[in-house]
C-alpha cells in the first residue's frame, strides 16, 4: 500500500470514529453531569452554554490514535517504511518521534482530564492550580525531551542554513534541553488558550494538520503523514459536534492533548522553530494574554484588549463565533504557507 492511500485511510478512519463516538460519548457525558461551567469573567452571552457536555476531546483522542495504529499497521505490513527518506535529516530513529509524540499528547491530555474532572465533578471552578498544572506539564515535557535525547533525535533542520546536531558539545546540549522544554511547554499551553469558542481550536488545528501532511510529503516521512492525516480527520469529525452552536466542548482533556500532538509534529519535522508560523494563531493567543496581563499590572487596571485571549476581544467587538473561526483559520493558513515555503525553498537551497 502506498503512502497516499494510507494517509487517506487514516483521515477517513479518524473522521468516522470521532464523529460516530459523538452519538455515544456526548449522551454519556450528559448522564454523568459532565457539563461545562461558564465563569463570570467570560463574555456574558456564553452563559447560554452552561451545562454543555465537556471532555468531548475523548472522541478525537480515540479517533486519532485508533486511525494511526490501524493505518500504520496496514502500511508496514504491506512493506512500507514509516521513517523518513530525507537524507539531510535521516537518522533511522523517526519511529521514536512518532511514538514519543503520541505518549506526550496522552500525558498532556491526562493533565487536562485531571483539571476538567476537578472543575466538573469536584465543583472547583479553577480546576488544578496554575502551579499544579505547570508541574505536571513540565514533568511530561522533561520525559519527552529525555526520550529524544536518549534516542539521539537531537538534529534540528533550519531552512537555508542546514542542520545542527545539539550533541556536539556541552553548550549545544544545554541549549537543546532548554529550548526543547520551553517549546513543548509553551506550545501545549498556546493550543489550550485557543480553545475558547465553538470550533476555533478544532478548525485552526485542522489547518495545521494539512501543513504537516504537506511537509511530510516533502520529507518523504510516511509516519508523519499518517499521524497528521489522523489529526486532520479527528478535527473534522469533532467539528461535526463542536461547530457553533457546539454540542460538546473538548475541554482541557482535548486541548492539551492537541497541544502535545502538534508540538510533537513540530519535532517530527526536525524543525520545531517552524511551530511559530505553523501555529501563528496559537502564538497570537498567547501573546495577547501575556500583553493583557502585563499591561494590566503595570498600569494598575488598564487593558490593551477588551478581553483576552484575543478571540474574546473580537467577540467583544461584535464578531460572531463562526466569523472568528473562519478568519483565524485563514490567518493560520497564511502562516502555514510561509512555513511550507521555508521548508520547500530552504531544502532546495541546501
Amino acid at each position: 500500500m502506498n503512502v497516499t492511500v494510507s494517509v487517506i485511510i487514516s483521515a477517513i478512519i479518524a473522521f468516522g470514529v470521532t464523529a460516530a463516538l459523538g452519538f455515544i460519548i456526548i449522551p454519556w457525558l450528559r448522564k454523568l453531569n459532565f457539563g461545562q461551567t461558564i465563569l463570570e469573567i467570560g463574555p456574558s452571552w456564553h452563559k447560554s452554554k452552561q451545562g454543555t457536555p465537556n471532555m468531548g476531546g475523548f472522541m478525537f483522542i480515540i479517533g486519532i490514535i485508533s486511525a494511526f495504529v490501524i493505518s500504520a499497521s496496514i502500511f508496514v505490513s504491506t512493506g512500507g517504511n514509516l521513517e523518513t527518506e530525507y537524507s539531510q535529516i535521516m537518522t533511522g530513529r523517526e519511529n521514536v518521534l512518532i511514538i514519543a509524540g503520541i505518549v506526550l499528547a496522552i500525558g498532556c491530555g491526562a493533565v487536562g482530564f485531571t483539571d476538567d474532572f476537578i472543575k466538573i465533578k469536584l465543583k472547583r471552578n479553577e480546576g488544578l492550580t496554575p502551579k499544579q498544572k505547570s508541574v505536571g506539564q513540565l514533568l511530561i515535557s522533561f520525559g519527552y525531551v529525555l526520550t529524544l535525547w536518549l534516542s539521539h533525535n537531537t538534529v534540528w533542520y533550519f531552512p537555508f542554513l542546514g542542520t545542527l546536531n545539539f550533541e556536539k558539545n556541552i553548550f549545544t546540549s544545554a541549549l537543546f534541553w532548554i529550548f526543547s522544554i520551553i517549546i513543548v511547554y509553551g506550545c501545549v499551553n498556546s493550543v489550550n488558550l485557543t480553545d475558547g469558542i465553538d470550533g476555533l481550536c478544532s478548525s485552526v488545528t485542522a489547518v495545521t494538520a494539512v501543513t504537516f501532511i504537506a511537509i511530510a510529503a516533502l520529507q518523504k516521512f510516511a509516519g508523519l503523514a499518517i499521524i497528521s492525516a489522523a489529526l486532520l480527520g479527528g478535527m473534522g469529525g469533532f467539528l461535526c459536534w463542536n461547530r457553533n452552536p457546539a454540542k460538546t466542548f473538548m475541554g482541557d482533556t482535548g486541548s492539551l492533548f492537541l497541544g502535545g500532538l502538534v508540538t510533537a509534529l513540530g519535532f517530527c519535522i526536525k524543525c520545531p522553530v517552524l511551530l511559530l508560523p505553523i501555529g501563528i494563531v496559537y502564538v497570537c493567543e498567547t501573546l495577547s494574554d501575556i500583553i493583557q496581563i502585563g499591561y494590566f499590572k503595570i498600569t494598575h487596571g488598564k487593558r490593551v484588549f477588551k478581553m483576552a485571549p484575543i478571540h474574546h476581544h473580537f467577540e467583544m467587538c461584535g464578531w460572531n463565533e463562526n466569523k472568528i473561526c473562519v478568519v483565524f483559520s485563514i490567518v493560520n493558513a497564511i502562516g502555514c504557507a510561509i512555513a511550507y515555503a521555508l521548508v520547500y525553498f530552504g531544502s532546495a537551497a541546501n
